[in-house]
């Protein structure tokens, strides 16, 4: 019981030299330079990161989609231009 209260009252002794001494200026002046140098990176938030990650895969999925729409009218096409040449190649044969 004593040793915590002890503790307790060391470590608010110990909290209140750091706020009131120089340690916490350079913490403040380390931040405000790390948050200047960043914002001079042009870096994105975890948040905007996440949204052009899930923008990325609904346009991957939506890609393709499109992309076997595109090879199963490329296949129904040549699949009705082969009778037609074939058609025309036999017309051709006839008439020669």
């Amino acid at each position: 019981m004593i040793g915590q209260k002890l503790f307790e009252e060391v470590s608010a002794k110990v909290s209140e030299t750091i706020a009131n001494s120089p340690a916490k200026d350079v913490e403040k002046n380390v931040k405000a330079m790390l948050g200047s140098a960043f914002n001079r990176m042009d870096l994105i938030t975890r948040e905007e990161f996440d949204i052009q990650q899930q923008v990325l895969i609904k346009t991957r999925t939506k890609l393709a989609e499109l992309e076997e729409r595109v090879a199963k009218l490329e296949a129904s096409l040549s699949a009705s231009a082969e009778p037609a040449q074939a058609a025309q190649q036999t017309d051709t044969s006839s008439e020669g």
